[in-house]
């Protein structure tokens, strides 16, 4: 906050060409050769007359908030262990609730991790929406339980763990649903640690699976799936005691938001926030949140 315009967006240059220290280059043809306009923060390349600015061709193309306000809202959003609600950002940086809304949004969807994941790796589902209200006559009340009397917006989160590794989670329908998912993501060779669900008995075909059952016991004979109860616990505070409802086409950006809080949970503050700097630069331009940002009127 107490950085002028001009000294945030000199930051926010040397985070993203970092390589040259600073210095920017052409994002199309990578030339180093520029003209500098004196009204405009913009550049204009000597040799394919691009015109570019600081954000262009990131996550953040087409903003109509100024570099220190988003910088302010990364490090907010990053401070926050268990995630910052849209509201209560808008509050912090006196923005409109749909800016503080797509800016989080652009934040999640840069922290979507990619990858395989080898070595020992645990697997377990996390079914998450389609409540059903309970009347309030007892005679009146349904078992929901069974399919028939369920909403249909039930969804699972499946999570990849690798032990000293990435996070890698994702939605289906059913956890049955993940295999082909797990099979991809999940090297060649690795050790499958996954709980009683019949979902994962196909996994003994491909991969050396460890099973644990949670009847009898959290860990037995080296099987366990504890670090990604560990992500589903995070998730469900995040849910309960941050945002409280979690809408379901949204639901894998704040799992995989989620993840990278619990990879980088021993990182820095500081390194945490370069990593997401560095993350939304690097990211291309977001197709469904381009062009979002307002400051508050009055």
């Amino acid at each position: 906050m107490a950085m002028s315009d001009k000294q945030a967006a000199e930051a926010f240059q040397a985070i993203r060409w970092h390589e040259t220290d600073g210095k920017p280059y052409c994002p199309r043809c990578r030339c180093a050769a520029l003209y500098t306009y004196t009204t405009r923060a913009l550049w204009k390349c000597k040799a394919c007359e691009h015109q570019f600015s600081v954000t262009s061709g990131t996550i953040f193309a087409s903003r109509k908030l100024d570099i220190r306000m988003i910088l302010l809202a990364i490090a907010l959003f990053v401070n926050a262990a268990k995630g910052i609600s849209a509201l209560q950002l808008s509050r912090d940086l006196g923005v409109h609730y749909r800016t503080a809304y797509v800016m989080s949004h652009k934040l999640r969807e840069a922290m979507q991790a990619e990858g395989q994941l080898s070595g020992e790796v645990e697997v377990d589902g996390m079914y998450c929406g389609g409540h059903v209200k309970p009347e309030n006559r007892k005679e009146d009340r349904i078992d929901r339980r069974l399919s028939e009397n369920r909403t249909g917006k039930r969804q699972v989160v499946v999570v990849m763990r690798e032990r000293g590794g990435r996070t890698l989670p994702f939605v289906f329908r059913s956890e049955d649903e993940s295999l082909p998912t797990i099979q991809s993501r999940v090297a060649p060779g690795s050790v499958i640690h996954a709980d009683e669900s019949p979902a994962w008995d196909s996994l003994h075909a491909r991969y050396l699976t460890k099973r644990i059952n949670h009847k009898r016991a959290y860990s037995e004979n080296g099987a366990c799936t504890n670090q990604a109860e560990s992500f589903f616990s995070r998730l469900r505070r995040a849910e309960v005691g941050t945002h409280h409802h979690i809408a379901g086409p949204y639901l894998g950006l704040y799992a995989g938001e989620m993840a990278w809080r619990e990879d980088n949970r021993r990182v820095s503050n500081g390194e945490q926030y370069l990593k997401l700097v560095g993350a939304a630069l690097a990211s291309g331009v977001s197709r469904q949140w381009k062009g979002y940002g307002r400051r508050r009127v009055g």
